[in-house]
């Protein structure tokens, strides 16, 4: 029984924030963006250069059996027990391969790359090679500028423990307040939302808040099992908006190919529709699954 209703809440969640996140997007942010004035469909001109050449097949076949061949070579070196790439007693997990996993996975990209563009006459000698991987860098140009600075931002939040001291701090607010129930709930939602735009892992933040809010959260009768849904209701809900997510530089970086314009300000404007009526309608499900007593799973009450 338990574990059908932690299935149901499964189910429940993803369908519900599939409807809200539906409604935002037509009736919020589609008509706050106006007209896509940019490339629509593709034109007939463009199904044309899109069109592969008979070289550019041959290239593909041949890039794809050399990547197979590479593959295949390295297999012999780390499927067998005595591989070369393994560790001592034929460990896998720590081994050379794993020491090595980034270069390795630059050599099975590289090399199909370089036999395709050789059948095709696309690189002919190391000056072309470059030319090829400058203009593909330079498509990351801002990613690179934004997790500098993003990294930079990071690095001072973690040496001036801003986010240990706002934690702690918000802790010891939620203990003195006495609250209990439904008002404990949402004040411990909306702190965990607000914690979420300085620390942006949630295992670092749950690592800092758990020692101390879960305890407290049990002497006022909620369980540890619904104190983590809880958090996760928030730390869920208000991810986009934090410039200390791991992928925000990314998606700007992503949206800039679209719109040259958008900058950090105008992707959390555009987000904080979602990121409201995702924590709204999640919270208003969790106090829900609360007044009721249900489960969260096997041996997991709400309530003790």
């Amino acid at each position: 029984m338990n574990l059908a209703m932690n299935y149901w809440f499964i189910i429940a969640s993803t369908v519900l924030l599939t409807i809200v996140g539906t409604l935002v997007s037509r009736y919020i942010v589609e008509p706050r963006l106006g007209t896509w004035e940019g490339k629509g469909a593709l034109t007939a001109e463009d199904h044309d250069t899109m069109t592969l050449t008979g070289q550019e097949k041959k290239g593909l076949i041949w890039a794809g059996v050399s990547a197979l061949i590479t593959i295949a070579l390295l297999a012999l070196l780390i499927v067998p027990s005595n591989g070369v790439l393994r560790g001592e007693d034929g460990a896998v997990i720590q081994s050379p391969f794993m020491d090595s996993l980034v270069i390795i996975i630059v050599i099975v990209f590289f090399i199909p790359g370089a036999v395709y563009g050789l059948v095709t006459r696309s690189v002919r000698n190391d000056t072309d090679a470059v030319d090829h991987m400058s203009k593909t860098l330079a498509g990351m140009a801002v990613f690179i500028v934004l997790a500098f600075a993003a990294g930079q931002f990071i690095a001072y939040c973690d040496e001036s423990n801003i986010g240990l001291l706002v934690s702690v701090t918000g802790a010891d607010f939620l203990e003195s307040v006495n609250l209990t129930g439904i008002p404990l709930l949402l004040l411990f939602m909306l702190f965990v939302g607000i914690i979420n735009l300085f620390v942006g892992s949630a295992s670092a933040k749950w690592a800092m808040l758990a020692p101390i809010l879960v305890p407290i959260m049990m002497y006022l009768g909620i369980s540890p099992e619904f104190t983590q849904a809880a958090y996760r209701v928030s730390d869920s809900a208000t991810n986009i908006l934090s410039p200390l997510m791991t992928y925000f530089a990314l998606i700007i970086a992503v949206a800039q190919r679209y719109d040259k314009k958008i900058g950090i300000g105008s992707l959390i404007s555009v987000m904080l529709p979602y990121s409201i009526a995702f924590w709204v309608a999640w919270s208003l499900m969790a106090i829900g699954w609360y007044v009721l007593g249900l489960p969260l799973g096997p041996g997991s009450p709400v309530q003790y």
